[in-house]
């Protein structure tokens, strides 16, 4: 995906730069909140991350994360499991209570919509040790 494309929106515009989450990212991440809706618990937006941004590993709890992959190339790793390149048209299910991160491949830009329910407790984040050897 070219910065272009991604200025553009592939799907949904990108929205602005993610300063609400800016503390759980290593790099720069766009949000563009799609659905915050109170009367439901879940929220929809789409997530688009810089080159090698990514995000802290987290755990959702009392709920769950779906990814639907829109663009570019990107990781996802659950704790105590290989890492997974994902790429357009990827989808992810994250359940209850799962240790893991996601974000941009070191060379490409990622965009991905997050379907997210319950509470995500935002942890450590994740070495470059660990991001390098992708």
């Amino acid at each position: 995906m070219t910065n272009e494309e991604v200025k553009e929106g592939i799907i949904f515009p990108v929205g602005e730069k993610n300063e609400a989450y800016a503390q759980y990212f290593i790099g720069q991440s766009y949000l563009n909140t799609l659905i915050a809706d109170p009367e439901i618990n879940v929220g929809v937006g789409n997530v688009t991350f810089e080159p090698g941004c990514r995000n802290n590993w987290h755990i959702h709890h009392e709920g769950f994360q779906l990814l639907l992959v829109t663009g570019g190339e990107g990781w996802y790793q659950e704790e105590g499991k290989p890492a997974r390149r994902l790429k357009a048209g990827d989808v992810v299910i994250t359940h209850d209570g799962v240790k893991h991160w996601h974000g941009a491949a070191k060379d490409s830009w990622f965009e991905h919509l997050a379907i997210t329910a319950g509470r995500p407790e935002w942890l450590e984040p994740v070495s470059d040790e660990l991001y390098n050897q992708l």
